[in-house]
């Protein structure tokens, strides 16, 4: 297309368009606080800041994971003290029925507070944290034992399944995170099953039996130390997931800093280019209106 403005004309629009694209390129910048708003802006940058963005999101969706698993866990922790609290308690009972001045009538009272402790512990294993049994394995919508004192074998066999949950920490390690009821209360080693031996104490009371008042006394002293261990295992845990939330913090901040470095505008600098682009805006449409308009017209008037 040819133009019917003279070579002095298209250059003035031409560096008046210059001068108005950076007026609204300082303003843009300014207004959205980005140095890069479009591809075409830097397109050597987009992949960086994809690949950051992707990067943080990441971190912030694990921070998350961490977070609802923390509660869980520390949930957990606290159900295992209480339960430790317990079977110490089974275990003082199980003590003063052990005693040789302890009669049967007062062995059946014993008998009835591990009923008591028991239906505690089945509780315990049943712990639910926002509608999940935390204690149930893979298959945490499902109560890991019921109780019934009535029965000979009070406690039913465990009703979940194995746990292997395992969390994404920030740093793409993974670690376990959950115990099953099985593995705290119901061990396959019986001087570590926490519900038989005071089942067997209960029933040794009960039966106003010496022999296994004592064998089982042994047991439950022993499950105790077990159930200490399992508790350290979410004190552990804990640690973990306290060390990946500080690890990811300091990573997050990493990543905004270099996202910032990237896209982040320069205030000071665009203040600086809007100012000098309005000034120069400004000079140079006076300077246009002071040029002479004469015609060849003029001349012969």
């Amino acid at each position: 297309m040819i133009s019917s403005l003279d070579p002095a004309s298209q250059s003035f629009l031409a560096g008046l368009d210059q001068i108005q694209q950076r007026l609204q390129t300082a303003q843009t910048e300014l207004t959205t606080g980005l140095q890069i708003n479009n591809v075409s802006d830097d397109p050597s940058e987009i992949a960086d800041i994809w690949q950051l963005n992707s990067e943080l999101d990441q971190t912030n969706q694990t921070d998350t994971n961490l977070s609802q698993v923390q509660t869980e866990v520390n949930t957990g922790e606290s159900a295992l003290e209480s339960a430790v609290t317990l079977v110490e308690q089974a275990e003082t009972y199980g003590a003063q029925g052990a005693s040789d001045t302890t009669d049967a009538s007062a062995r059946q009272d014993l008998a009835n507070s591990l009923g008591a402790i028991l239906q505690q512990l089945v509780a315990i294993a049943n712990t639910t944290v926002q509608g999940r049994y935390i204690f149930a394995g893979d298959t945490d919508q499902t109560t890991p034992y019921s109780i019934d004192l009535t029965q000979s074998s009070p406690i039913s066999a465990y009703q979940g399944s194995a746990s292997t949950r395992e969390i994404l920490g920030p740093d793409g390690t993974t670690f376990p995170v959950a115990l099953t009821a099985q593995q705290i209360f119901d061990s396959s080693d019986a001087q570590n099953n926490v519900f038989d031996s005071i089942v067997n104490l209960m029933q040794g009371l009960q039966n106003n039996d010496d022999t296994q008042i004592s064998g089982a006394l042994a047991d439950v002293q022993s499950s105790d130390t077990y159930l200490n261990q399992q508790l350290a295992f979410y004190g552990t845990v804990q640690d973990q997931i306290q060390g990946a939330q500080s690890f990811g913090q300091n990573y997050s901040t990493q990543l905004q800093t270099q996202l910032a470095s990237v896209q982040d505008a320069n205030e000071a600098a665009d203040i600086t280019n809007m100012t000098q682009a309005q000034t120069q805006l400004q000079a140079a449409l006076q300077s246009e209106a002071q040029l002479p308009r004469t015609t060849l017209f003029d001349f012969l008037s």
